[in-house]
């Protein structure tokens, strides 16, 4: 009894100061202390193997992934310095009118993410463009949030095949699958999260029209005109080259699979059935050849090509440490009975495998409130159960990834208290509409889709 109270109080304690603003890492190594200390562990063992490079440690899932991380995040900063991540943007603003705001804003996050521009850098490049659309269409700032959470954060990050996003990665690596499991599922999963979250911001932005609330910036925010938005752009095509070589590389592979043998002895063949094997390598190859194309192509850049990849590898390393640190304390959990006892209560539930297996990485993504590392946790200790049940491994990449990424989005994601800092917004403000795209709408349609895959099996 003692031991399960000291789990649930080293969960609270987590949640409890990552809301109060505690660096994570360091929120995460006095949880396991708690867990440890409550469930008689070896407090050595624990933080030194299970918490550190232990099969689910932090520093075990930085190396496996660290590669990925990095090259997304050197291809964003690039991206974004020179000003391609902008002029992308303003290619939705010119396509679909300055009025559809929250269109733009979801649509360049999307399109941008989809391509591999790490989700923070996403949100610095476009805020800008988002504050001037929203001052000119008088729309709340609070719904740029939500449209670029939407954008950002939900379809492209756990449900598009081929995207290169960390979830993605996690579940081919795991799985031996590859970025394009069960791709009608995860097309139809995005086109309900589209419609259903466009739906609801649309909604909210005619209602607060017709009650008189408006623009509101921040008293420090500056909103940019025109003139400083597309000063020294380069022109689209420049801008789009990088984006879609990465998306080529990617996607590449698989669509001359549908017409190259893979048993014939030919260097195509190869290559397809090496990139099938690569989930980490692969699109991180992807990444690089993406950034080489924008050092060359993107005049803003030349002369600072090695000092715009050195502060991409640093945007880096907070966001692989921080979800490393989320693993590290899942990786001492895992070893206490509370553990055993709720993966038996889950796996030997009598549910349906496919809804037992969406609850429990739902589950743990709620309580780390990371959707990699509830992903990266549950596959390192649940999915072989759900194998050996008969579950397809690319179904359960599709359905886990689904999963991960609703309940994540709880006030204590890392992500959510990021993007409120960056738009100078308060969880009173913002987070209703952030919690209605990034929890509500993935939920529906992560359930929609798994209703569709048990009437289809």
């Amino acid at each position: 009894m003692f031991a399960n109270v000291g789990l649930l109080l080293s969960l609270a304690l987590l949640i409890w100061l990552v809301l109060r603003g505690v660096n994570v890492i360091l929120a995460s190594l006095l949880a396991a202390i708690v867990v440890a200390l409550s469930n008689g562990l070896p407090l050595t063992e624990s933080l030194l193997q299970h918490y550190a490079t232990g099969r689910s440690g932090a520093f075990t899932f930085a190396g496996q992934f660290f590669l990925i991380f990095i090259a997304g995040a050197i291809f964003g900063k690039v991206m974004a310095e020179g000003r391609a991540t902008t002029t992308i943007a303003l290619m939705f603003r010119d396509l679909l009118g300055r009025e559809r705001v929250l269109w733009i804003i979801m649509l360049a996050c999307a399109l941008l993410t989809y391509g591999g521009v790490v989700v923070f850098v996403v949100i610095f490049a476009v805020y800008p463009l988002a504050m001037e659309l929203a001052r000119d269409a008088n729309t709340p700032k609070r719904l740029l949030a939500g449209a670029a959470a939407l954008g950002a954060g939900t379809f492209t990050m756990t449900a598009m095949p081929g995207t290169p996003s960390i979830h993605n990665v996690i579940a081919a690596r795991a799985l031996g699958t590859d970025l394009f499991a069960a791709p009608m599922l995860g097309i139809v999963a995005s086109a309900l999260m589209v419609v259903f979250g466009m739906a609801y911001l649309e909604r909210e932005r005619r209602a607060a029209l017709a009650r008189g609330e408006g623009f509101d910036p921040a008293p420090h925010e500056h909103v940019p005109e025109d003139d400083e938005l597309e000063a020294g752009l380069p022109g689209r095509a420049v801008a789009l080259v990088p984006l879609l070589v990465v998306l080529g590389i990617i996607i590449g592979p698989r669509l001359l699979g549908m017409v190259v043998a893979p048993d014939s002895d030919t260097l195509m063949a190869r290559v397809i059935g090496f990139a099938a094997s690569q989930p980490v390598f692969w699109p991180s190859l992807a990444l690089a050849v993406g950034t080489v194309l924008a050092l060359l192509l993107l005049p803003r850049l030349r002369g600072q090509w090695l000092a715009s990849m050195g502060r991409g590898t640093n945007d880096a390393i907070l966001p692989i440490m921080n979800t490393a640190a989320i693993i590290g304390f899942g990786g001492v959990v895992i070893q206490t009975a509370g553990f055993a006892a709720f993966s038996g209560l889950v796996v030997d539930s009598g549910l349906p495998p496919l809804l037992s297996a969406y609850l429990s990485v739902s589950t743990v993504a709620a309580i780390t409130g990371s959707a990699s590392g509830g992903l990266q946790i549950f596959m390192a200790s649940l999915a072989p159960r759900y194998l050996e049940m008969g579950i397809e491994p690319e179904l359960l990449h599709r359905i886990s990834t689904l999963a991960s990424g609703g309940l994540d989005s709880l006030p204590h994601c890392g992500a959510v208290v990021v993007m409120l800092t960056i738009m100078s917004l308060t969880y009173r403000k913002a987070y209703r509409d952030i919690a209605m795209v990034t929890i509500v709408v993935p939920v529906m349609a992560g359930l929609l889709v798994l209703a569709l895959a048990a009437l289809a099996a």
